[in-house]
């Protein structure tokens, strides 16, 4: 079935998950999550270079402290 994601803006490099299904390994439009990721949180939709903005609802809203591989958790441990 997929795991729900919310990507709001074409610019966005992340996407929320919307559902519990934490060992499901894939998205419902096809991304691989790296990590098992909880509800409500993000996902990297694309390589995202460390020092580079984490882009969702279309503008920053902080900057990768590390190199975030797609797929990937995006939270307080990967971006500030």
């Amino acid at each position: 079935m997929g795991r729900i994601s919310l990507t709001v803006h074409p610019n966005d490099n992340v996407a929320t998950l919307l559902d519990f299904l934490v060992d499901d390994p894939i998205t419902q439009d096809g991304l691989k999550l790296a990590d098992p990721i909880p509800f409500g949180h993000k996902v990297a939709r694309c390589a995202i270079a460390q020092g580079q903005a984490v882009i969702k609802y279309g503008v920053s809203i902080g900057t990768a402290t590390r190199d975030i591989p797609v797929g990937a958790h995006v939270h307080v441990h990967n971006c500030r």
